[in-house]
């Protein structure tokens, strides 16, 4: 395989899900989508349709495969690693009030959404499968990781476990990844009308999301993006996705495992970061700005990723 068919088709696997961003911004643009279609549609993504895509591909997967513990292991020991990175690079070179942002910015990922989308274009059901377990350990990691880093520099905050233990425990994501381990597990069968409904339903959630996450963006803001949040979104779409997947291959992974690894290492900072800064009255403007910089980011730093990953033969 010549360097043009290998990077055309890497841009098979990427162009699909960034342009539904792009999408985003111009319907957002023409003004066909407003702020409460956004609103709405987010939370009919979060609340039913992606728990339902993700309890049907994990009753779909074969476990023996999908549950893969040392990926899971790892995948949790990195995002500790690209926590605390983060956290000591920001405590010399960030001011003390935006730290806890910064922190958060660099290491959260969009997992749910655009890491999830890729592993799908890229590996099919083994991505969904595989890439939904993951999501249920980062689910957890992110927000308590995140609390703490927010806490920890803004005043008159402090982290309260009650709610966020309530908050992961509640969380819908979370659930249908609990929900399906047993009917997985034990082989537990389900009529073929409500898988195929439940099909229909779960299609919704890619498109939808994307398109509510470039309808998010602020092009406007991103302009006035200061040094910090350029600083955050270099070390979210560049430097830790670098380490941590050049980390995976020296222990020992490769091809679909390392792939699966680097799309989710290399997503972009959540939108869930915007909501936590905003909940504490902290730099919304930075918290943005970030958001706004790793997701136009990430449509070049992935594909050039797969594309040089597979130059390799790594994945």
């Amino acid at each position: 395989m010549n360097l043009l068919e290998l990077f055309s088709r890497t841009l098979d696997i990427t162009l699909p899900v960034f342009a539904m961003v792009f999408v985003g911004i111009g319907l957002k643009r023409l003004k066909w989508i407003d702020r409460e279609f956004v609103s709405t549609a987010s939370a009919l993504v979060f609340k039913a349709t992606l728990p339902t895509l993700i309890f049907l591909s994990l009753i779909k997967a074969d476990l023996s495969v999908a549950l893969d513990v040392p990926l899971l292991l790892f995948f949790a020991a990195a995002t500790l690693g690209q926590f605390l990175i983060s956290w000591l690079w920001a405590s010399y070179r960030v001011p003390k009030a935006d730290r806890g942002i910064y922190v958060q910015g660099a290491f959260r990922g969009n997992c749910g959404i655009v890491g999830l989308a890729l592993a799908a274009g890229m590996y099919g059901n083994y991505g969904l499968s595989a890439g939904s377990l993951l999501l249920g350990v980062v689910i957890v990691m992110y927000n308590a990781l995140s609390v703490v880093a927010l806490a920890a520099y803004q005043p008159g905050q402090s982290t309260n476990w009650r709610s966020l233990l309530k908050h992961i425990v509640t969380n819908p994501l979370i659930i249908s990844v609990i929900a399906a381990l047993p009917f997985t597990a034990f082989s537990i069968p389900l009529p073929s009308w409500l898988i195929t409904s439940g099909d229909y339903f779960a299609s919704l959630t890619l498109p939808l999301a994307l398109i509510c996450v470039g309808a998010t963006l602020s092009v406007a803001s991103m302009r006035s993006g200061s040094q910090i949040a350029l600083s955050a979104s270099s070390m979210k779409m560049i430097v830790l996705p670098l380490l941590s997947t050049l980390a995976a291959w020296a222990v020992g992974f490769s091809g679909e495992q390392l792939g699966l690894l680097f799309l989710f290492f290399a997503s972009p900072t959540a939108a869930a970061s915007f909501v936590m800064v905003k909940a504490i009255n902290g730099n919304v403007a930075l918290a943005a700005n970030i958001i706004a910089i790793t997701t136009l980011m990430a449509s070049v730093t992935v594909t050039s990723g797969i594309f040089v990953l597979r130059l390799l033969g790594w994945i």
